[in-house]
Protein backbone atom coordinates (compact mmCIF):
# COMPACT_ATOMS: atom_id res chain seq x y z
CA UNK A 1 0.00 0.00 0.00
CA UNK A 2 1.12 3.65 -1.19
CA UNK A 3 1.41 6.56 1.56
CA UNK A 4 1.18 9.64 0.37
CA UNK A 5 4.23 11.58 1.86
CA UNK A 6 1.90 13.37 3.73
CA UNK A 7 0.46 10.79 5.63
CA UNK A 8 3.99 9.25 7.05
CA UNK A 9 3.39 9.11 11.00
CA UNK A 10 5.50 11.09 12.49
CA UNK A 11 7.17 10.02 15.85
CA UNK A 12 4.90 10.69 19.41
CA UNK A 13 5.33 13.03 21.90
CA UNK A 14 2.96 11.41 24.62
CA UNK A 15 1.62 14.01 27.33
CA UNK A 16 1.27 11.08 30.29
CA UNK A 17 4.86 9.90 29.81
CA UNK A 18 6.21 13.29 30.92
CA UNK A 19 4.30 13.22 34.02
CA UNK A 20 4.96 9.53 35.46
CA UNK A 21 3.34 8.75 38.64
CA UNK A 22 5.48 8.48 41.35
CA UNK A 23 4.64 5.12 43.58
CA UNK A 24 3.60 6.20 46.44
CA UNK A 25 1.44 3.89 48.95
CA UNK A 26 0.60 6.99 51.29
CA UNK A 27 -2.62 7.84 51.53
CA UNK A 28 -3.55 11.32 49.13
CA UNK A 29 -5.95 13.31 50.86
CA UNK A 30 -9.51 14.16 48.88
CA UNK A 31 -8.45 17.99 48.10
CA UNK A 32 -5.17 16.29 46.42
CA UNK A 33 -4.72 15.18 43.10
CA UNK A 34 -1.90 12.30 42.78
CA UNK A 35 1.74 13.09 43.38
CA UNK A 36 3.29 13.26 40.12
CA UNK A 37 7.49 12.81 39.89
CA UNK A 38 8.72 15.88 38.89
CA UNK A 39 11.69 18.42 38.94
CA UNK A 40 13.20 18.77 42.20
CA UNK A 41 11.37 20.98 44.70
CA UNK A 42 8.27 20.69 42.08
CA UNK A 43 5.72 17.86 43.07
CA UNK A 44 3.34 17.92 39.88
CA UNK A 45 -0.25 16.82 40.39
CA UNK A 46 -1.74 15.40 36.89
CA UNK A 47 -5.25 16.78 36.44
CA UNK A 48 -8.32 14.28 35.68
CA UNK A 49 -10.63 14.56 33.08
CA UNK A 50 -14.68 14.91 34.06
CA UNK A 51 -16.36 12.82 30.76
CA UNK A 52 -19.39 14.18 29.18
CA UNK A 53 -22.54 12.80 30.13
CA UNK A 54 -23.89 12.30 26.38
CA UNK A 55 -27.09 11.43 25.76
CA UNK A 56 -27.62 7.44 25.28
CA UNK A 57 -30.24 4.74 25.23
CA UNK A 58 -29.14 3.60 28.51
CA UNK A 59 -30.14 6.73 30.68
CA UNK A 60 -33.47 8.11 30.74
CA UNK A 61 -33.72 11.93 30.12
CA UNK A 62 -34.67 12.49 34.22
CA UNK A 63 -31.37 9.88 35.22
CA UNK A 64 -29.04 12.05 32.89
CA UNK A 65 -30.26 15.05 34.55
CA UNK A 66 -30.11 13.66 37.70
CA UNK A 67 -26.47 12.82 37.12
CA UNK A 68 -25.40 16.13 35.74
CA UNK A 69 -26.79 17.55 38.90
CA UNK A 70 -24.57 15.19 41.04
CA UNK A 71 -21.51 15.57 39.24
CA UNK A 72 -22.44 19.93 39.88
CA UNK A 73 -23.01 19.84 43.53
CA UNK A 74 -20.10 17.87 44.34
CA UNK A 75 -18.23 20.48 42.50
CA UNK A 76 -20.10 23.30 44.23
CA UNK A 77 -19.14 21.76 47.88
CA UNK A 78 -15.39 21.10 46.35
CA UNK A 79 -15.38 24.90 45.72
CA UNK A 80 -16.88 25.85 49.20
CA UNK A 81 -13.64 23.93 50.91
CA UNK A 82 -11.11 24.84 48.60
CA UNK A 83 -11.93 28.57 48.69
CA UNK A 84 -12.19 28.03 52.72
CA UNK A 85 -8.30 27.09 52.77
CA UNK A 86 -7.06 29.76 50.23
CA UNK A 87 -4.14 31.21 51.84
CA UNK A 88 -1.39 30.96 49.41
CA UNK A 89 -2.33 33.21 46.63
CA UNK A 90 -3.55 36.55 45.93
CA UNK A 91 -7.05 36.68 45.34
CA UNK A 92 -10.10 38.24 47.07
CA UNK A 93 -12.61 35.88 47.65
CA UNK A 94 -14.80 37.86 49.30
CA UNK A 95 -17.45 38.98 47.17
CA UNK A 96 -20.87 38.71 46.45
CA UNK A 97 -22.16 39.70 42.13
CA UNK A 98 -26.24 37.75 42.98
CA UNK A 99 -27.42 41.05 42.07
CA UNK A 100 -25.42 40.41 38.51
CA UNK A 101 -26.59 36.99 37.80
CA UNK A 102 -29.06 38.04 34.92
CA UNK A 103 -25.80 38.89 33.00
CA UNK A 104 -25.16 35.52 32.31
CA UNK A 105 -27.68 35.31 29.71
CA UNK A 106 -25.69 37.57 27.38
CA UNK A 107 -22.17 37.26 25.51
CA UNK A 108 -21.31 40.48 26.16
CA UNK A 109 -17.93 41.27 24.16
CA UNK A 110 -15.72 44.48 24.50
CA UNK A 111 -14.04 43.41 20.98
CA UNK A 112 -11.14 46.22 20.12
CA UNK A 113 -10.46 49.83 21.75
CA UNK A 114 -12.72 50.65 24.74
CA UNK A 115 -12.66 53.79 23.88
CA UNK A 116 -14.66 53.22 20.31
CA UNK A 117 -17.32 51.66 19.69
CA UNK A 118 -17.57 48.62 17.00
CA UNK A 119 -20.75 47.33 15.33
CA UNK A 120 -21.12 44.92 17.68
CA UNK A 121 -23.82 46.40 19.93
CA UNK A 122 -23.47 43.56 22.87
CA UNK A 123 -20.53 45.74 24.81
CA UNK A 124 -20.24 47.14 28.65
CA UNK A 125 -17.69 50.06 27.19
CA UNK A 126 -19.37 52.71 28.72
CA UNK A 127 -18.58 50.09 32.56
CA UNK A 128 -14.71 49.38 31.27
CA UNK A 129 -14.29 53.64 30.48
CA UNK A 130 -15.85 53.99 33.69
CA UNK A 131 -13.33 52.03 35.69
CA UNK A 132 -10.81 52.94 33.55
CA UNK A 133 -10.91 56.59 34.50
CA UNK A 134 -11.40 55.42 38.11
CA UNK A 135 -7.57 54.02 37.70
CA UNK A 136 -6.09 57.00 35.69
CA UNK A 137 -7.13 58.95 38.96
CA UNK A 138 -5.35 56.75 41.53
CA UNK A 139 -2.50 57.07 39.31
CA UNK A 140 -2.60 60.47 38.75
CA UNK A 141 -2.76 60.68 34.50
CA UNK A 142 -5.47 63.12 32.72
CA UNK A 143 -7.96 61.11 31.56
CA UNK A 144 -7.40 62.63 27.66
CA UNK A 145 -3.42 61.69 28.03
CA UNK A 146 -3.95 57.52 28.64
CA UNK A 147 -4.81 54.96 27.01
CA UNK A 148 -5.82 51.09 28.33
CA UNK A 149 -7.91 48.54 28.70
CA UNK A 150 -9.42 45.66 31.26
CA UNK A 151 -7.39 42.78 30.67
CA UNK A 152 -7.82 39.54 30.72
CA UNK A 153 -5.42 38.70 33.45
CA UNK A 154 -2.17 40.08 35.12
CA UNK A 155 0.04 38.36 32.50
CA UNK A 156 -1.72 39.61 29.58
CA UNK A 157 -1.29 43.61 31.33
CA UNK A 158 2.56 42.47 31.32
CA UNK A 159 2.28 41.62 27.92
CA UNK A 160 1.09 44.32 26.89
CA UNK A 161 2.68 46.77 28.77
CA UNK A 162 6.25 45.38 27.40
CA UNK A 163 4.98 45.29 23.81
CA UNK A 164 4.11 49.07 24.35
CA UNK A 165 7.92 49.64 25.39
CA UNK A 166 9.45 47.44 22.54
CA UNK A 167 7.02 49.34 19.87
CA UNK A 168 8.32 52.43 20.79
CA UNK A 169 12.33 51.46 21.31
CA UNK A 170 12.76 48.50 18.96
CA UNK A 171 16.41 48.04 19.50
CA UNK A 172 15.98 48.47 23.30
CA UNK A 173 16.95 45.48 26.17
CA UNK A 174 14.35 44.15 28.74
CA UNK A 175 15.50 44.82 32.36
CA UNK A 176 13.86 42.97 35.09
CA UNK A 177 14.63 41.48 38.51
CA UNK A 178 14.96 37.27 39.12
CA UNK A 179 12.64 37.81 41.13
CA UNK A 180 9.67 38.93 38.43
CA UNK A 181 7.01 37.18 37.71
CA UNK A 182 7.87 34.18 34.98
CA UNK A 183 5.26 36.56 32.53
CA UNK A 184 8.05 38.68 31.79
CA UNK A 185 10.65 36.55 30.48
CA UNK A 186 7.79 34.87 28.80
CA UNK A 187 7.28 38.50 26.76
CA UNK A 188 10.93 38.72 26.08
CA UNK A 189 10.71 35.18 24.41
CA UNK A 190 7.73 35.81 22.45
CA UNK A 191 8.57 39.11 21.11
CA UNK A 192 12.47 38.00 20.70
CA UNK A 193 13.38 40.92 23.02
CA UNK A 194 17.38 40.98 24.26
CA UNK A 195 16.47 40.31 28.28
CA UNK A 196 18.93 41.13 31.41
CA UNK A 197 17.90 39.08 34.42
CA UNK A 198 18.76 41.89 37.14
CA UNK A 199 20.17 40.10 40.49
CA UNK A 200 17.87 40.88 43.55
CA UNK A 201 18.33 41.91 47.26
CA UNK A 202 17.66 39.49 49.61
CA UNK A 203 14.00 41.29 50.47
CA UNK A 204 13.35 40.49 46.76
CA UNK A 205 13.16 43.91 45.55
CA UNK A 206 16.00 44.90 42.70
CA UNK A 207 19.94 45.21 43.17
CA UNK A 208 20.49 48.48 42.03
CA UNK A 209 23.87 48.63 41.68
CA UNK A 210 23.75 45.20 39.52
CA UNK A 211 21.24 47.18 37.35
CA UNK A 212 23.36 50.07 37.30
CA UNK A 213 26.28 47.97 36.29
CA UNK A 214 23.82 46.67 33.56
CA UNK A 215 22.59 49.47 32.17
CA UNK A 216 26.30 51.26 31.98
CA UNK A 217 27.43 48.00 29.87
CA UNK A 218 24.54 48.70 27.20
CA UNK A 219 24.98 52.44 26.88
CA UNK A 220 24.06 52.58 23.05
CA UNK A 221 20.58 50.84 23.59
CA UNK A 222 17.17 51.81 24.71
CA UNK A 223 16.69 50.30 28.38
CA UNK A 224 12.89 48.72 28.67
CA UNK A 225 12.33 48.29 32.38
CA UNK A 226 9.92 45.80 33.95
CA UNK A 227 9.59 47.20 37.91
CA UNK A 228 8.11 44.75 40.44
CA UNK A 229 4.97 46.59 42.92
CA UNK A 230 5.10 43.68 45.01
CA UNK A 231 7.41 40.85 43.32
CA UNK A 232 5.32 37.28 43.48
CA UNK A 233 7.04 35.33 46.60
CA UNK A 234 8.14 38.10 48.69
CA UNK A 235 5.77 41.08 47.82
CA UNK A 236 8.84 43.33 47.72
CA UNK A 237 8.22 46.68 45.86
CA UNK A 238 11.16 48.33 43.85
CA UNK A 239 11.67 51.57 44.24
CA UNK A 240 10.85 53.92 41.14
CA UNK A 241 12.38 56.87 42.32
CA UNK A 242 15.71 55.11 42.92
CA UNK A 243 15.89 53.13 39.67
CA UNK A 244 14.70 57.17 37.50
CA UNK A 245 18.23 58.80 39.89
CA UNK A 246 20.43 55.50 38.02
CA UNK A 247 18.93 55.77 34.40
CA UNK A 248 19.43 59.80 34.78
CA UNK A 249 23.23 58.92 36.33
CA UNK A 250 23.92 56.24 33.55
CA UNK A 251 22.55 59.00 30.82
CA UNK A 252 19.72 57.51 29.79
CA UNK A 253 17.31 60.84 28.83
CA UNK A 254 13.22 60.15 29.03
CA UNK A 255 13.40 59.34 25.60
CA UNK A 256 15.57 56.19 25.61
CA UNK A 257 14.18 54.27 28.25
CA UNK A 258 10.08 52.95 29.24
CA UNK A 259 9.41 51.57 32.12
CA UNK A 260 6.46 49.57 32.93
CA UNK A 261 5.16 48.64 36.28
CA UNK A 262 3.99 45.70 37.43
CA UNK A 263 1.68 46.12 40.11
CA UNK A 264 -0.76 43.16 40.29
CA UNK A 265 -1.97 42.92 43.32
CA UNK A 266 0.49 45.76 45.24
CA UNK A 267 -0.16 48.52 42.43
CA UNK A 268 -3.92 48.69 43.54
CA UNK A 269 -2.90 48.54 47.60
CA UNK A 270 0.14 51.19 47.60
CA UNK A 271 -1.84 54.26 46.80
CA UNK A 272 -3.53 53.74 50.20
CA UNK A 273 -0.98 53.05 52.38
CA UNK A 274 -1.02 55.86 55.16
CA UNK A 275 3.41 55.10 55.52
CA UNK A 276 5.53 57.14 52.95
CA UNK A 277 6.31 55.15 49.74
CA UNK A 278 7.75 55.42 46.54
CA UNK A 279 4.62 55.94 45.04
CA UNK A 280 3.52 55.20 41.41
CA UNK A 281 1.96 57.67 38.88
CA UNK A 282 2.35 58.80 35.97
CA UNK A 283 3.77 62.35 37.16
CA UNK A 284 7.09 60.43 36.93
CA UNK A 285 8.29 59.52 33.83
CA UNK A 286 6.77 55.69 33.55
CA UNK A 287 5.40 54.30 30.51
CA UNK A 288 2.04 52.19 31.76
CA UNK A 289 1.19 50.24 35.00
CA UNK A 290 -0.70 47.23 34.98
CA UNK A 291 -3.02 45.45 37.77
CA UNK A 292 -4.88 42.47 38.39
CA UNK A 293 -8.99 42.96 39.13
CA UNK A 294 -9.41 39.75 40.71
CA UNK A 295 -6.73 40.25 43.21
CA UNK A 296 -7.70 42.67 45.41
CA UNK A 297 -10.95 44.20 44.21
CA UNK A 298 -12.10 40.26 43.68
CA UNK A 299 -13.93 38.81 40.76
CA UNK A 300 -15.51 35.41 39.75
CA UNK A 301 -13.17 35.30 36.77
CA UNK A 302 -9.74 36.28 35.73
CA UNK A 303 -8.86 39.94 35.14
CA UNK A 304 -6.82 42.88 34.98
CA UNK A 305 -6.02 46.60 33.92
CA UNK A 306 -3.18 47.85 32.18
CA UNK A 307 -2.98 51.94 31.59
CA UNK A 308 -0.20 53.50 29.24
CA UNK A 309 0.22 56.86 27.61
CA UNK A 310 -1.94 57.61 24.40
CA UNK A 311 1.25 58.86 22.83
CA UNK A 312 2.97 55.26 23.35
CA UNK A 313 0.11 53.31 22.29
CA UNK A 314 0.03 55.04 18.75
CA UNK A 315 2.49 53.19 17.79
CA UNK A 316 0.79 50.01 17.84
CA UNK A 317 -2.73 51.16 17.24
CA UNK A 318 -4.76 50.14 13.76
CA UNK A 319 -7.77 50.57 11.89
CA UNK A 320 -10.02 47.32 12.00
CA UNK A 321 -12.74 47.23 9.04
CA UNK A 322 -14.37 44.04 10.21
CA UNK A 323 -14.91 45.51 13.61
CA UNK A 324 -15.98 49.64 12.58
CA UNK A 325 -13.28 50.16 15.62
CA UNK A 326 -9.78 50.40 16.12
CA UNK A 327 -7.45 47.93 18.29
CA UNK A 328 -4.07 48.18 20.34
CA UNK A 329 -5.27 45.18 22.61
CA UNK A 330 -3.46 41.96 22.67
CA UNK A 331 -6.41 39.72 22.46
CA UNK A 332 -8.94 41.53 20.54
CA UNK A 333 -11.72 40.01 21.72
CA UNK A 334 -12.52 40.99 25.63
CA UNK A 335 -14.50 39.94 28.72
CA UNK A 336 -16.97 42.15 28.53
CA UNK A 337 -18.26 40.47 31.79
CA UNK A 338 -15.50 41.60 33.95
CA UNK A 339 -15.87 45.16 33.63
CA UNK A 340 -19.23 45.10 35.52
CA UNK A 341 -17.89 43.33 37.80
CA UNK A 342 -15.25 45.81 38.40
CA UNK A 343 -17.05 48.89 38.26
CA UNK A 344 -19.85 47.19 41.28
CA UNK A 345 -17.46 46.23 43.42
CA UNK A 346 -15.42 49.82 43.06
CA UNK A 347 -18.99 51.65 43.13
CA UNK A 348 -19.91 49.66 46.19
CA UNK A 349 -16.44 50.61 47.89
CA UNK A 350 -15.58 53.73 46.52
CA UNK A 351 -11.93 54.72 47.60
CA UNK A 352 -12.78 54.98 51.02
CA UNK A 353 -13.58 51.15 51.56
CA UNK A 354 -10.66 50.10 49.31
CA UNK A 355 -8.41 51.67 51.47
CA UNK A 356 -9.81 49.93 54.78
CA UNK A 357 -9.60 47.04 52.74
CA UNK A 358 -6.10 47.93 52.70
CA UNK A 359 -5.42 48.63 56.43
CA UNK A 360 -7.03 46.01 57.29
CA UNK A 361 -4.52 43.21 55.16
CA UNK A 362 -1.08 44.81 56.55
CA UNK A 363 -2.89 44.90 59.96
CA UNK A 364 -3.59 41.67 59.76
CA UNK A 365 -0.15 40.36 58.03
CA UNK A 366 1.46 41.63 61.23
CA UNK A 367 -0.39 39.79 63.44
CA UNK A 368 0.25 36.43 60.85
CA UNK A 369 3.77 37.07 61.03
CA UNK A 370 3.74 37.69 65.12
CA UNK A 371 1.67 34.92 65.25
CA UNK A 372 4.10 32.65 63.32
CA UNK A 373 7.05 33.54 65.09
CA UNK A 374 5.49 32.78 68.60
CA UNK A 375 5.60 29.70 67.40
CA UNK A 376 9.18 29.62 66.68
CA UNK A 377 8.57 29.72 63.01
CA UNK A 378 11.09 31.76 61.28
CA UNK A 379 9.35 34.31 59.29
CA UNK A 380 10.14 37.77 56.79
CA UNK A 381 7.56 40.44 56.08
CA UNK A 382 8.75 43.47 54.02
CA UNK A 383 7.42 47.09 55.37
CA UNK A 384 5.61 47.52 51.93
CA UNK A 385 3.63 44.56 51.78
CA UNK A 386 1.01 42.35 53.08
CA UNK A 387 2.80 38.63 51.77
CA UNK A 388 4.04 36.85 54.98
CA UNK A 389 7.14 34.57 53.97
CA UNK A 390 8.35 31.44 56.03
CA UNK A 391 9.71 28.20 56.50
CA UNK A 392 8.66 26.12 53.84
CA UNK A 393 5.91 23.30 55.27
CA UNK A 394 7.84 19.75 54.85
CA UNK A 395 4.23 17.69 54.65
CA UNK A 396 3.04 18.15 51.00
CA UNK A 397 -0.40 17.75 52.40
CA UNK A 398 -0.94 20.17 54.65
CA UNK A 399 0.73 22.35 51.45
CA UNK A 400 -1.95 21.17 49.55
CA UNK A 401 -4.47 21.72 52.04
CA UNK A 402 -3.87 25.26 52.33
CA UNK A 403 -2.97 26.34 48.58
CA UNK A 404 0.29 27.35 49.72
CA UNK A 405 2.88 29.39 47.17
CA UNK A 406 6.07 27.79 47.42
CA UNK A 407 9.82 28.50 45.90
CA UNK A 408 12.79 26.80 47.28
CA UNK A 409 12.73 26.93 50.85
CA UNK A 410 10.40 29.16 51.51
CA UNK A 411 6.15 29.74 51.50
CA UNK A 412 4.01 32.28 51.76
CA UNK A 413 0.44 33.42 52.64
CA UNK A 414 -0.93 36.61 50.99
CA UNK A 415 -2.91 38.11 53.50
CA UNK A 416 -6.05 39.30 51.44
CA UNK A 417 -9.64 41.32 52.57
CA UNK A 418 -11.36 37.41 52.96
CA UNK A 419 -8.46 35.83 55.10
CA UNK A 420 -9.94 36.83 58.80
CA UNK A 421 -7.72 36.64 62.09
CA UNK A 422 -9.91 33.02 63.24
CA UNK A 423 -8.66 31.87 60.03
CA UNK A 424 -5.21 33.02 60.45
CA UNK A 425 -5.36 31.40 63.63
CA UNK A 426 -6.90 27.82 62.58
CA UNK A 427 -3.62 27.49 59.87
CA UNK A 428 -0.91 28.47 62.72
CA UNK A 429 -2.63 25.45 64.78
CA UNK A 430 -2.49 23.09 61.88
CA UNK A 431 1.10 24.66 61.13
CA UNK A 432 2.62 24.07 64.52
CA UNK A 433 0.56 20.61 64.20
CA UNK A 434 2.13 19.98 60.87
CA UNK A 435 5.55 20.39 62.43
CA UNK A 436 5.27 18.04 65.39
CA UNK A 437 4.29 15.54 62.87
CA UNK A 438 7.39 16.02 60.87
CA UNK A 439 9.57 16.34 63.87
CA UNK A 440 8.24 13.25 65.59
CA UNK A 441 8.45 11.15 62.51
CA UNK A 442 12.11 11.95 62.44
CA UNK A 443 13.26 11.08 65.80
CA UNK A 444 11.41 7.61 65.47
CA UNK A 445 13.55 7.18 62.41
CA UNK A 446 16.59 8.33 64.30
CA UNK A 447 15.29 5.96 67.45
CA UNK A 448 14.92 3.23 64.84
CA UNK A 449 17.97 3.21 63.46
CA UNK A 450 19.46 2.69 66.96
CA UNK A 451 17.91 0.00 67.63
CA UNK A 452 18.85 -1.23 64.75
CA UNK A 453 22.63 -1.16 65.56
CA UNK A 454 22.40 -2.32 69.18
CA UNK A 455 20.76 -5.40 67.39
CA UNK A 456 23.81 -5.26 64.93
CA UNK A 457 26.07 -4.87 68.00
CA UNK A 458 24.67 -7.52 70.12
CA UNK A 459 24.27 -10.60 67.30
CA UNK A 460 28.28 -9.91 66.45
CA UNK A 461 29.29 -9.90 70.25
CA UNK A 462 27.35 -13.23 70.04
Amino acid sequence: MSLDKHNIPAAKTIRSEHLAVASSSSPVAPYCALPVAGPVLITQNKATALPIIEPSDDMTDEEREVAIDDVLQKYLKRMADRTDHHMGYPYNLEFDYGALDGLNKYSINNLGDPFIESNYGVHSREFEVGVLNWFARLWEIDEEEYWGYITNCGTEGNLHGILVGRENLPDGILYSSVESHYSVFKAARMYRMDAIKVKALETGEIDYDDLRAHLLANPARPAILNLNIGTTVKGAVDDVDKVLDILKECGFTEDRFFIHCDGALFGMMMPFLKQDAPMVTFRKPIGSVSVSGHKFVGAPMPCGVVITRFKYVMALSSDVEYLNSRDATIMGSRNGHAPIYLWYTLTRKGYEGIRRDVEKCMRNAHVLKDMLEGAGIKTMLNELSNTVVFERPLEEPFVRKWQLACEGTIAHVVVMPNITISKLEDFVQDYVQSRARVSIAAAKRIATSARLLVEDDSSQAC
